[in-house]
């Protein structure tokens, strides 16, 4: 079965590795195989990156669209997560969830757990943006 995206004017989107915008009006893409998708609010850019869980999910975002790198994103991931553990035991739950999914390869599924954590940092870290 086809994904169906539809995207406003400017959206953009990532699709197999490659950046997408959109033009001036709104337009609909079909994905007719299984490629990594990533919607522009789910997009990370590296320059926005500023906190320790930021950059775990960036290491996500990385291993689900760069699969060819998957590995090298992998180990960078798991020293990110020990490095916050470490920092911050009280996140040990969010990230054992996000670890479940990334253990069992839904690095999509990892990632939207990983809004969770984003989340949780805010509330631990109100200063954080």
């Amino acid at each position: 079965m086809a994904l169906r995206l539809t995207l406003r004017p400017h959206e953009r989107v990532i699709v197999g590795g490659a950046v997408i915008r959109n033009g001036e009006s709104r337009c609909e893409l079909l994905i007719e195989n299984e490629v990594p998708v990533l919607r522009e609010p789910d997009i990370l850019s590296p320059s926005a990156v500023h906190t320790p869980c930021e950059r775990i999910y960036l290491a996500l975002q990385l291993m689900y669209v760069d699969q060819e790198r998957s590995a090298q994103h992998q180990v960078t991931y798991e020293e990110l997560v020990s490095e916050v553990l470490q920092a911050a035991p009280s996140l040990g739950p969010s990230l054992q969830a996000i670890e479940d999914q990334v253990g069992a390869g839904r690095i999509y599924q990892a990632l939207k757990g990983a809004h969770g954590l984003l989340h949780r940092e805010r509330e631990l870290v109100p200063d954080v943006q």
